[in-house]
């Protein structure tokens, strides 16, 4: 049987942190009227030229840089890798794949879709949720 232990109840950094997805999620919206899924920007920076290109690039930078910068000013912070690196990797093309089986992720559909109050990304984040918690169970208890 496997065990596990559960992470502690920060509700002000999990705010904060919500806080500033949904601050980027808004201005990149507003300024130049894009939808901030990461699995289309991804695809995006890779088909995309020019300006809808380096738009692209600069946001992915933003995911990459923010936990080196986290951990310069804040310290280290602990992760614990509770599977293998080749189950890590499974599951790294299996969301890849569910990204476009889906036509999008839980940051386009659940964060910016459902703010702007989408029927089809209500129903594609209940799916996404739904699976998560579906194959967390079947990892833990099988």
């Amino acid at each position: 049987m496997n065990t596990w232990t559960s992470t502690p109840f920060e509700p002000w950094t999990g705010l904060a942190g919500g806080l500033l997805i949904g601050i980027a999620v808004v201005l990149l919206l507003l300024s130049i009227g894009r939808i901030a899924g990461v699995s289309g920007i991804v695809a995006g920076a890779m088909t995309k030229r020019h300006f809808d290109q380096h738009w692209r690039f600069a946001f992915l930078a933003g995911l990459l840089l923010a936990p080196i910068l986290y951990t310069l000013f804040s310290g280290p912070f602990p992760v614990q890798m509770q599977l293998s690196s080749l189950w890590m990797g499974v599951a790294g093309l299996m969301v890849g794949f569910g990204t476009r089986l889906g036509s999008g992720c839980t940051s386009g559909h659940g964060v910016a879709g459902i703010a702007r109050l989408s029927p089809r990304s209500v129903v594609a984040t209940l799916v996404f949720f739904g699976a998560a918690v579906l194959t967390t169970n079947a990892i833990r208890y099988f």
